[in-house]
């Protein structure tokens, strides 16, 4: 069973988005967050959250980049808990046992996605916002052979 990681290649996370994802929490789409956006939502830093950000399940912050790995199950379970507790806490979820089972729907949807890609593969997210409502695209980075002469010069001066 596979899930995503937050990762980094840069400090530009702390700058686009109100909060940051820890590097290395769990993360998901998030997506739902945004269900009731409209065009008017769509400014600054939300605006990039929205756009681009995948949701860390430590810090509930955003991050760029993730990368597929491997997740045991009781690992699954106390992040479906974090994101019910989440629920309630931040989005008017009646109690735990109500908001268990769409905490689970969540990190689900998430490991299907993640499931059947490499580990260590970079995924992105983008989102726009329709008639229809939210539309998520995935996108899977492929992976590249380095050259050596990009972090090596080698010759004469």
């Amino acid at each position: 069973m596979n899930l995503a990681r937050a990762i980094h290649f840069d400090e530009s996370d702390r700058n686009v988005y109100h909060v940051a994802a820890r590097t290395g929490e769990w993360c998901l789409s998030g997506g739902f967050e945004f269900s009731d956006w409209s065009e008017g939502d769509l400014v600054g830093k939300a605006r990039q959250a929205f756009a681009n950000g995948w949701l860390g399940l430590e810090t509930f912050g955003r991050v760029t980049f993730v990368a597929v790995t491997r997740i045991e199950p009781a690992e699954r379970d106390a992040l479906i808990e974090a994101l019910a507790e989440h629920f309630v806490a931040l989005h008017g979820a009646p109690s735990l046992d109500a908001a268990r089972p769409v905490a689970t729907e969540e990190v689900d949807a998430m490991i299907d996605l993640c499931d059947g890609v490499d580990a260590g593969r970079v995924m992105t997210v983008s989102r726009t916002l329709g008639e229809a409502g939210v539309h998520e695209a995935f996108r899977i980075l492929e992976a590249r052979e380095a050259d050596l002469a990009q972090v090596a010069v080698h010759g004469d001066e």
